[in-house]
């Protein structure tokens, strides 16, 4: 494994299956949605079914292996929304608590759910890219009984349990001089406050890598990649710098892109071959981004 990163392309369960018990700090992903988006033809490619009960059955192999890898009293993140059902794929117009199914299914391994984040989404930009007839304002003058609210997306946190041998300690930076080395893990009050909130109001949906290169002419479906600010929560929150951040769904390598930047190691896997060279070029940037910011933080150390 490279010093700071590695990312593999191949599957997420046969990389992880031959990989050691209790080595990965935090664990900060997007899943595939079920059927929602489709990313290849892969039979390994979970987004590539036709049942939400044929998505689990292929998901529960990797909560399994997540659980294994994952050090006792440490935590793992995903990135879900609800579904929503039409009816011509589900017979009903509707929504899935797909967010719920994919906790019972973490809690069925063990896995302790820990916390969850609802992240708030602009319900006229959702309209105008899905068209959902539950929020077209002539659906609500024609008749509203089909009309209902956005779908948010969620960051849901789930613990394994036993103690935390490696405490994630925070310092608070108001008592920190400048050029104080712990000032890298520093947490103001102030921003505890503001994540600590259940909701996030002030996530920008547009704050992602560049993707529009990393398609391919067979794609069926977008890429979806991860907000960069929520990653950095997720990672800001519940990992120390240098602690090890995995990613089984690397995507383009947003989490890893992140997590470089903020001084902790990467592995990433991704099964799409075109979304793994990206994600490459993403790390190699991230790495160059944060060797400069380290060049710049030691040049004017005890400048104040």
């Amino acid at each position: 494994m490279n010093k700071l990163w590695e990312v593999v392309n191949g599957c997420c369960v046969e990389v992880l299956s031959g990989t050691p018990d209790e080595w990965v700090d935090y664990s900060i992903f997007s899943p595939p949605f079920s059927s929602l988006y489709v990313y290849s033809n892969d039979d390994r490619d979970m987004g590539n079914c036709m049942t939400d009960d044929e998505f689990f059955a292929h998901f529960d192999f990797l909560i399994h292996e997540l659980y294994r890898v994952t050090k006792p009293g440490r935590l793992l993140s995903f990135h879900c929304m609800n579904l929503p059902r039409s009816k011509e794929r589900d017979g009903v117009i509707g929504l899935k608590d797909f967010r719920g199914q994919l906790i019972a299914a973490f809690e069925k391994h063990g896995w302790v759910f820990h916390s969850e984040v609802c992240i708030w989404k602009d319900p006229v930009t959702a309209m105008q890219r899905t068209k959902a007839i539950g929020l077209l304002y002539k659906q609500l003058c024609k008749d509203s009984s089909l009309s209902r609210q956005g779908i948010p997306d969620y960051l849901v946190t789930m613990r394994k349990p036993g103690d935390n041998k490696d405490p994630i300690r925070k310092v608070n930076a108001l008592k920190l001089p400048a050029g104080d080395d712990r000032l890298k893990n520093g947490f103001p009050l102030s921003t505890w406050q503001q994540w600590a909130s259940p909701v996030w109001m002030d996530i920008d949906p547009g704050e992602t890598l560049q993707y529009t290169h990393a398609r391919s002419d067979k794609d069926e479906r977008h890429i979806c990649p991860l907000q960069l600010g929520v990653i950095r929560r997720g990672i800001g929150l519940w990992s120390n710098p240098g602690d090890l951040v995995l990613s089984p769904f690397a995507g383009i390598g947003s989490e890893g892109f992140e997590a470089v930047k903020m001084g902790r190691r990467f592995f990433g896997i991704e099964l799409k071959k075109e979304y793994h060279e990206w994600a490459i070029r993403n790390l190699q940037s991230a790495e160059v981004l944060m060797t400069q910011q380290s060049l710049f933080q030691e040049a004017h150390k005890g400048d104040e």
